[in-house]
């Protein structure tokens, strides 16, 4: 028996690994904090923009209330003495200023009908976002008295404000993404200095671990006992380096051990495999025959018809089957005993094996008193012939039958039955056949041929 090499042949030497990094740990963290980064820039920019619109409205909103400080009461002044000129000079003046979009005013004098006057760049409706200042218009023209004389509204333009925003806009973008790409950068810097560089001495370590090597250390150019995951990877990877190394001395004791036993044992089991075949052989022999008559059983016929069959089929050469049954068998039993109808059985299975003796020829035993003849190569005509040549042997052994009407002696009943491909295409329609004609043959009076 071959034996097993030590382990130094078995293990292969390493070589320095070719194979290139699919997915690199710190590339990872670095689409991760980028990732990150984009979120965290799209809040934080909506954030400040949100901020950023409050504070430009605000600020719009505190520029309306000046401008109405300021025309508030040169207008009145204007309303009170129906000067129309001046009016319409300070409306357009008002709504020239850059955070004024629309400006109206409202002259309410009963019994006089109301008169509405706007001026600006947008509609005097007002807009959604920008804001909107709504001051009542009075007038005093002496101590003590007050008279309102309708209402003006200040709309803020909503253009300004969005351009204004736009504009600080680029400045918040740009300082986030500033930090998020420094942040990024960081966190690639540190990742690869304190993680990525002593990953890979590890892999190039265990790349040209060999059984020779197992007593090498790993060591990682870093600072010394500093108690974190790389520390305990360094000290697991050399545990397992001694656990290893302890391992392969403990197999090689084995293995020489085990050596002085194996080729005792190749002997042994070769010795009883020889023995094994050999039983298997007669087993096999045994499962195919018969054990009274020692023709063949009907495992054995049941492989051999197939086979037969199908080169029958392929050939277009005639097949041909034969059932036979003893006549009377039972009676016999009844009258000679048990003993001598398995003589009478052997007797009968010498004649067919005689008589059927070809290569091809199959004599099987079906079971108790039937058997069946399987003749390839024979058409109906010389399969007749065969069957009542088969019955004048027997006959001629003159095996005693007293007491049954057929004859004086042990006879045959047999069916006859060919295949015929168009009719058939399964062997058992040829055996369902020939038993067919068995039958007949015993409806007939029994010791004949039918076919």
């Amino acid at each position: 028996m071959e034996r097993t090499p030590p382990m130094d042949s078995v293990w292969p030497e390493a070589a320095p690994s070719t194979r290139s990094i699919q997915g690199s740990l710190a590339r990872r963290m670095v689409l991760a904090t980028l990732l990150f980064g984009l979120v965290f820039t799209v809040a934080a920019v909506g954030a400040r923009m949100w901020s950023a619109w409050r504070t430009h409205v605000d600020a719009m909103t505190a520029e309306l209330g000046l401008i109405d400080q300021v025309f508030q009461r040169t207008l009145a002044k204007a309303v009170w003495e129906m000067d129309r000129d001046s009016v319409r000079t300070q409306l357009d003046s008002a709504a020239n200023v850059t955070a004024v979009g629309a400006i109206e005013l409202r002259v309410d004098q009963p019994p006089m009908p109301a008169q509405v006057q706007r001026a600006g760049r947008s509609p005097a409706q007002g807009s959604t976002l920008a804001p909107t200042l709504r001051r009542e218009l009075n007038y005093s023209p002496y101590p003590g008295a007050v008279n309102r004389l309708g209402e003006l509204v200040i709309v803020g333009d909503e253009q300004v404000l969005w351009r204004r925003l736009r504009d600080e806009a680029a400045s918040i973008v740009l300082t986030q993404a500033i930090q998020t790409l420094l942040l990024a950068g960081l966190v690639m810097w540190m990742f690869n200095r304190s993680v990525t560089v002593h990953v890979r001495e590890v892999a190039r370590h265990l790349g040209r671990l060999t059984p020779a090597r197992l007593s090498q250390p790993l060591r990682l150019g870093r600072r010394r006992n500093a108690g974190d995951e790389l520390d305990l990877l360094e000290s697991g990877v050399n545990d397992l380096q001694d656990k290893l190394s302890r391992y392969l001395d403990r197999q090689q004791r084995y293995e020489h051990d085990l050596a002085a036993h194996r080729d005792r044992l190749a002997e042994l089991v070769a010795e009883q495999t020889a023995e094994l075949v050999a039983a298997n052989q007669r087993l096999e022999d045994l499962s195919r025959s018969d054990p009274l008559t020692g023709l063949a059983n009907r495992r054995h016929f049941d492989e051999m018809k197939e086979v037969e069959f199908r080169r029958t089929q392929r050939t277009g050469q005639p097949l041909s089957v034969l059932m036979c049954d003893v006549d009377h068998f039972k009676h016999y039993n009844d009258v000679y005993g048990h003993a001598a109808g398995d003589q009478c059985l052997l007797a009968l299975a010498r004649v067919l094996r005689d008589n059927f003796a070809r290569a091809g020829e199959l004599v099987a035993r079906l079971g108790g008193e039937e058997f069946v003849v399987l003749l390839p190569g024979v058409d109906l005509p010389r399969a007749r012939q065969a069957a009542e040549r088969l019955l004048r042997r027997l006959q001629e052994q003159a095996l005693p039958h007293e007491g049954v009407p057929t004859a004086d002696c042990v006879t045959l009943s047999v069916g006859v039955a060919t295949f015929d491909p168009e009719t058939m295409d399964r062997f058992d329609q040829l055996l369902s056949r020939a038993d067919q004609a068995l039958y007949r043959a015993k409806d007939n009076g029994r010791h004949q041929v039918a076919a």
